[in-house]
């Protein structure tokens, strides 16, 4: 018998037939709108969070952020009040006191504006001169201020026994800063330099 023609396999009729050309671009479609979805996902979200995140660092400023406490300002310093207040609110006082803690109780003091009573000063005209007495007014001195500022030249004259003062000294010359307790220290140094101070 004649061999029966073998006919070629049959395509299953059920599985469709694909072109593997077609198979890249399709994939590649899905990766892409996958990404595109992925991208606009995380675009979304961005602006809530960024919103979120400014929301809850409002609320955290504001609950961490202390009041500030007002700064104290310092009180103005003694020397830097008005001339006539200094003069006679602080050093007057403080030396009428000093005094007395060193045994001079009777210190009788004043402030006025008058010409120096020192002979060929009458040009000089008037300024501002704390004047002083103790011991029964058996000591006097003063202490002139040429310029109504206690950082201006200042002068010093002193006598006994009622005698009119013949000298005028320069007073603190030294000193670029005067302060009340330069002022009164100097002042009790001259003093004591006339041994008015010495045994008491």
């Amino acid at each position: 018998m004649p061999d029966e023609a073998t006919n070629p396999t049959a395509p299953d009729a059920s599985t469709p037939s694909v072109d593997p050309s077609t198979e890249a671009p399709i994939e590649a479609l899905q990766v892409e709108k996958s990404a595109k979805a992925e991208a606009t996902s995380v675009a979304e979200a961005a602006p809530a969070a960024k919103t979120k995140a400014a929301a809850k660092g409002k609320a955290t400023d504001g609950a961490a952020a202390p009041a500030e406490k007002p700064k104290k300002e310092k009180p103005p310093a003694l020397e830097d009040k008005p001339f006539g207040e200094f003069i006679t609110q602080e050093f007057m006082p403080k030396l009428k006191t000093t005094m007395g803690t060193i045994g001079f109780n009777d210190l009788e003091l004043t402030f006025e504006k008058q010409p120096l009573p020192i002979r060929g000063m009458e040009a000089a005209g008037d300024c501002w001169q704390v004047a002083g007495t103790f011991q029964g007014g058996r000591h006097s001195f003063l202490i002139g201020f040429l310029k109504e500022d206690i950082q201006g030249q200042k002068v010093f004259s002193c006598s006994d026994y009622g005698s009119k003062p013949s000298l005028l000294e320069s007073f603190m010359i030294d000193e670029r800063k005067v302060t009340l307790d330069l002022l009164l220290m100097y002042t009790v140094q001259r003093l004591n330099g006339q041994k008015w101070l010495v045994g008491n």
